[in-house]
């Protein structure tokens, strides 16, 4: 419950805040995702929509959804190999950053997020929490409305006392709605 008070709090601002908007754009991205400490999947894609609104020229909010599928993992135990299939992610949630990536010209920024995340594979109990992610981007804007997106972020999800953590790089597209 507290979690699903914390997400609807989010998006409240941030509808709140779309009404002083200084920019909105919609964009779509795709990359891979490697599983860090984590010997029972293998690396895969991830593909994703992210809905980025710059509250102020220093304060971008950024709605996103994301898919990945992550490859399957041979293990061996006690002399016995098998293939473990790899997880199927879903999430959604809301990145923060500063300054905007959309527009003419290079932006860096710093991202950092909050989201609901749902790992999913057969023989497996679901993973179904809170993850948290921070990163850097690189906003590349050739003409006033399209902009290349490329980040690298740290993702995080919950799962108990540990945590699945990834590495993910991708990049995409970002069309600007409003200047």
């Amino acid at each position: 419950m507290r979690k699903s008070l914390i997400i609807a709090g989010l998006a409240l601002a941030m509808a709140t805040g779309s009404a002083h908007a200084t920019g909105v754009g919609v964009g779509v991205y795709g990359g891979l995702a490697y599983p860090i400490v984590q010997d029972d999947v293998d690396s895969g894609t991830l593909l994703g929509l992210r809905v980025p609104v710059s509250l102020t020229p220093l304060i971008t909010v950024e709605p996103f959804y994301m898919s990945s599928a992550l490859g399957d993992k041979d293990q061996t135990l006690g002399g016995l190999t098998y293939t473990r299939e790899g997880f199927d992610g879903k999430g959604y949630g809301l990145n923060a950053m500063l300054g905007s990536p959309i527009g003419m010209g290079v932006h860096f920024y710093p991202v950092a997020g909050i989201g609901k995340y749902k790992l999913e594979r057969t023989g497996s109990e679901d993973i179904d929490e809170v993850g948290y992610n921070i990163g850097l981007g690189l906003g590349v804007g050739a003409t006033p409305k399209m902009t290349l997106q490329l980040r690298g972020e740290l993702n995080l999800v919950k799962t108990g006392d540990s945590s699945r953590k990834f590495a993910n790089v991708t990049g995409g597209l970002t069309y600007s709605l409003m200047p």
